[in-house]
């Protein structure tokens, strides 16, 4: 494996960082249906893109370790509100209504963007937003025209993998490159590519890690 399709370089401290961090307090905040109800920005935030479908939900709730601190739709495209959650008054997780839903009317869709625009235009507090992509098949057009927004809104994002467990690993292995390559062709999308699994677990400790690196230390918690 290359250094360009490697995950980031994880040490002891960094793991144990994102394992107390994910276990420690979490709670929903506050849902935003419209622009206007945007709450305003206080803490670090990750945020969580991605089609309907990739498991966005089932992820974050494994992060956390419980079982339905985001409510994890039977109807993919059904969530279309920006959902924030404190982990400890020293990150939010932002939970980004999901995308390419191929029955969502027109409509539907135009009001997904001007919501996903208003929230990433000035957005200080964004530290990182972290895409998710089907490790069973791959970037599709909808995660490219994401990605080429992301760019255009010079907002910082990261390619996760997931689903992993339903691949094998020489399959995993090749779409990490794959999606690896077409990254580095976006300037605004970090190199490296993680994989994680909401099911079996793999890849969350370094996906943890990865996140807890910008949250506040304990001794900066924010009221």
């Amino acid at each position: 494996m290359t250094p360009a399709t490697a995950a980031p370089a994880t040490t002891a401290a960094s793991l144990e960082a994102g394992r107390i961090l994910f276990a420690g307090e979490s709670r929903f905040t506050t849902g935003a249906g419209g622009p206007d109800s945007i709450p305003r920005p206080t803490l670090p935030e990750i945020a969580f893109a991605g089609r309907s479908n990739v498991g966005k939900s089932s992820l974050i709730n494994a992060l956390v370790g419980r079982k339905a601190l985001v409510r994890v739709s039977r109807t993919p495209g059904r969530t279309q509100e920006i959902n924030f959650f404190d982990l400890g008054k020293r990150l939010i997780l932002v939970d980004l209504p999901g995308y390419g839903f191929a029955k969502a009317p027109r409509e539907a869709s135009a009001a997904w963007n001007a919501l996903v625009e208003a929230y990433l235009r000035g957005r200080t507090t964004l530290a990182r937003t972290m895409l998710l992509i089907d490790g069973r098949h791959g970037l599709k057009d909808t995660d490219r025209a994401t990605m080429t927004t992301f760019d255009m809104a010079a907002v910082p994002y990261q390619l996760v993998l997931t689903k992993i467990d339903k691949v094998s690993a020489a399959d995993l292995v090749a779409v990490r490159a794959t999606v690896a390559a077409e990254a580095a062709r976006h300037p605004a999308a970090h190199p490296d590519i993680m994989a994680a699994s909401a099911w079996s677990g793999d890849g969350l400790p370094a996906l943890r890690a990865a996140l807890a690196a910008f949250a506040h230390p304990p001794s900066e918690k924010r009221p």
